[in-house]
């Protein structure tokens, strides 16, 4: 392209620059084969030196990446570096237009095009390269180098790689010794480390619910072996383009990459294969469905449950320092959470308690905090409930009320169960209390319900049905299992009004509406039997029922139309406590209308409408008309 040396120089004077280092390294004047040969020499003899993490030697021994490829990738990225070499790529493609090297140039450039060709294929392969013009001819595309793969060449560390990557450096991650996790879970911690290095076990899985230091313990892992955390969001499983940049951005980053899956019981995720990953990789996923995949021929599962009593009360210790004098230990008797999910809620307590001027968190400033925590993540698959009052607001026959009274003992036990029972029944019960609540509509099953979370100082969200059912096959499954998750991490009750609805008996396949009719009942059925949280179930009619969900029910509770005394307390209770309705006739209501507790609502609340448009006070005019607008 040019007469002379100097001819170049003058119409690229900045590589004027590079000419000095040139000379400096005793390469001026010398043939291109000879510099070749002094840049890969030398190269060698200074990386041979180097104990610490150089990224593009690292790259080279996981992939097995030659000199030669390593130049062509340096020669993409030029540009990246010193957007003044646009201008010599553009002359020497003759002066098209195009400021990075094409596929052509770059196969020229090096000797042999064939081998050019097959190294710029295997960078693709590896996720190094990609080609910005796909459909221009072969010798036209033009390859580049995703920035996140650039800026990790370089040694740059940024916390936020990509909007699917995140990168957490060693010192930033906590140690094995400082995890608080199960005497067991230690065990395995203290051995796995050299498992690791050796590779011998090239996979963790961590299984357990959400916000449940899942992603921390690999982290402790990969700091005991000298690495960061390369967190992986779940969307880049499906797009196979990012996928290809995990082994070779967690090598270039000396990280251990943890991948993510939610599944549901039935469901498999094919792990696959990463490729140019010179370190373990991390797996965590929830407690329900199965993986496969390569990766996991060999590999160590871990499992993470919620902790008990004992190691909530160590996070919460950890998580914040002042409390009142004995309620650490009730809050985290209390409050079943995930161990994330309590570092989540001490930081909105605390906040709440300066809010409220108290001087430590209280078991009311975690009671919000909760909730906040709650309606964050539940509130578009279900609709919190009020909770107020205790068992002397609902009025139920002797047995109702006995039942329900053990319900709340059971609740209030349900951690201690599974260790107070005999051998044959420890591994089959667990933390789960599932409760049916059965009756004619009206009864006060869903009041009694909202007594029970009131009396239990928790929150009850009911499931909202028209917001879980999806047309779409297997979407209705994957959202109550959604809402079933979230009810264990954040210790809810889970209330299903209506539960024939969901819970029908399964029938003979006719239809294909049949078969996954059946198979959204079988899943729930699944679901529930695993469930470690408090659910309740009511049903106008038990006898549609399905009677493989009857059998995993812990405690079933009749509600039967009330009683005379039973109407009378009923009426009671919601009449305002100043009016002049006469006794007789109160008493002839409560002893000839036979109505439910629900009907016995409705028809108190129109009386006392009546009565604001005629002085403000309930009169027997009043109750007879609302107790006729009722039959």
């Amino acid at each position: 392209l040019f007469d002379s040396h100097e001819a170049m120089l003058q119409k690229f004077p900045f590589l004027v620059g590079y000419q000095d280092q040139l000379a400096a390294c005793g390469l001026e004047g010398k043939s291109i084969a000879d510099g070749k040969q002094w840049w890969q020499k030398n190269l060698s003899k200074w990386e041979a030196g180097v104990d610490q993490h150089l990224p593009l030697r690292a790259l080279s021994r996981a992939t097995g990446l030659d000199y030669r490829s390593q130049i062509l990738l340096i020669t993409i990225g030029l540009i990246e570096e010193d957007p003044r070499f646009g201008i010599l790529f553009d002359a020497l493609q003759g002066e098209t237009g195009q400021h990075r090297p094409t596929l052509g140039i770059l196969s020229v450039w090096q000797d042999g095009e064939s081998d050019a060709r097959v190294n710029l294929r295997r960078l693709q392969q590896l996720g190094l390269i990609r080609i910005i013009n796909p459909d221009a001819p072969r010798l036209d595309q033009v390859p580049v180098i995703p920035a996140s793969i650039w800026d990790a060449l370089c040694g740059e560390h940024h916390e936020t790689i990509a909007s699917w990557a995140h990168y957490e450096p060693p010192d930033r991650l906590l140690t094995c010794d400082e995890l608080i996790v199960p005497t067991q879970v230690q065990n395995i911690l203290q051995t796995l480390p050299a498992l690791l290095r050796s590779g011998d076990i090239q996979t963790v899985v961590v299984r357990g619910p959400q916000h449940n230091g899942r992603h921390t313990l690999v982290g402790a892992l990969a700091r005991a072996l000298g690495r960061g955390l390369l967190k992986i969001d779940s969307a880049c499983q499906q797009d196979a383009d990012c996928w290809r940049l995990i082994g070779t951005l967690s090598t270039l980053l000396r990280a251990v990459p943890v991948v993510a899956f939610d599944l549901v019981p039935g469901e498999i995720a094919e792990v696959a294969e990463i490729v140019g990953n010179d370190g373990p990789l991390g797996v965590v996923s929830s407690k329900t469905g199965g993986l496969a995949g390569p990766p996991l021929e060999c590999a160590v599962i871990i499992s993470l449950d919620i902790p008990d009593a004992s190691l909530r009360c160590q996070h919460w210790q950890h998580a914040a320092e002042t409390y009142p004098a004995g309620q650490l230990a009730s809050i985290a008797d209390r409050y079943r959470l995930t161990s994330g999910n309590i570092y989540r809620a001490a930081q909105i307590a605390h906040a709440q308690a300066a809010l409220t001027g108290h001087e430590a968190i209280t078991l009311e400033d975690v009671q919000q905090a909760s909730r906040v925590l709650s309606r964050q993540t539940l509130e578009t698959l279900a609709t919190r409930l009020e909770v107020a009052g205790d068992w002397s607001h609902l009025a139920v026959g002797e047995n109702t009320q006995r039942d329900l009274k053990e319900l709340e003992t059971r609740c209030q036990r349900r951690e201690h169960l599974p260790a107070a029972v005999g051998t044959v029944l420890t591994s089959q019960v667990n933390a789960g209390v599932r409760a049916l609540f059965t009756g004619p509509s009206g009864t006060g099953k869903t009041l009694a319900a909202r007594l029970l979370a009131a009396q239990l100082q928790m929150d009850i969200y009911r499931l909202d049905l028209s917001a879980v059912v999806n047309k779409y096959i297997g979407e209705t499954e994957k959202n109550l299992n959604k809402v079933f998750s979230r009810a264990e991490e954040l210790d809810v009750i889970l209330l299903i009004d209506e539960g024939d609805a969901l819970l029908t008996q399964r029938t003979s396949v006719n239809t294909s509406n049949d078969r996954y009719a059946n198979l959204e009942t079988n899943f729930l059925l699944q679901r529930l039997e695993s469930f470690s949280g408090i659910v309740i179930v009511t049903t106008n009619s038990s006898e549609y029922l399905d009677r493989a969900f009857q059998r995993r029910i812990d405690v079933t509770i009749d509600f039967r139309p009330p009683e005379a005394t039973e109407r009378w307390q009923i009426w009671q209770l919601h009449l305002p406590p100043a009016n002049s309705v006469d006794q007789r006739l109160l008493n002839e209501v409560v002893t000839r209308c036979t109505l439910t507790g629900g009907q016995i609502r409705n028809a108190a609340l129109h009386a006392t409408l009546l009565a604001l448009n005629d002085g403000g006070l309930v009169t027997n005019a009043c109750l007879e008309s609302a107790v006729q607008r009722e039959y």
